[in-house]
């Protein structure tokens, strides 16, 4: 029998996988919710599903749970300044969006940061225990595509963009 690899490893190899960056949002009881997430995909085109994974700890997995719509938003590359916030941990319950321009989107009503290169809004279709995460599946209801910049990435713990190795 081999012995389970090194958590602090793993976390080193994984991070050789280059991923985009979103910021989910809900709102709930007339309050914003957002968390950064780059544990997101797509998953399925009949129907359209997404997914995102959220720590269990954070306080966003009570909000996002609770609800059954949310938004997501794609960051581009000038976005990194929204992605460090919305991933801060602690920070100002009741003002989240603060400072940060959002429209609400039209079918769940959740903040959709106007900077995103890309939009979607969507009801939960799944939620799944996964270790010390939750995976939540979610139905796409709109999609948008507001400005057409590269993206944001994230890779061996740092931010990127395309073309900058």
């Amino acid at each position: 029998m081999t012995s389970r690899p090194d958590p602090a490893e793993f976390r080193r190899v994984i991070g050789r996988f280059a991923t985009g960056i979103t910021v989910v949002t809900t709102v709930a009881d007339g309050v914003d919710h957002a968390m950064t997430m780059n544990a997101f995909t797509s998953v399925s085109l009949d129907p359209l599903l997404v997914l995102f994974c959220v720590e269990k700890k954070a306080r966003f997995h009570r909000v996002v749970l609770a609800r059954d719509t949310w938004a997501v938003s794609i960051l581009g590359e000038d976005s990194e300044a929204a992605s460090s916030w919305f991933a801060t941990r602690g920070r100002s319950w009741d003002d989240q969006m603060e400072g940060w321009a959002t429209h609400r989107g039209e079918l769940t009503g959740a903040p959709i940061l106007d900077e995103a290169i890309g939009s979607l809004e969507c009801r939960t279709h799944a939620v799944h225990d996964a270790g010390d995460h939750t995976v939540v599946i979610g139905e796409v209801l709109s999609v948008g595509a507001p400005a057409d910049r590269g993206p944001l990435l994230y890779y061996q713990g740092a931010y990127r963009r395309l073309g900058n190795g």
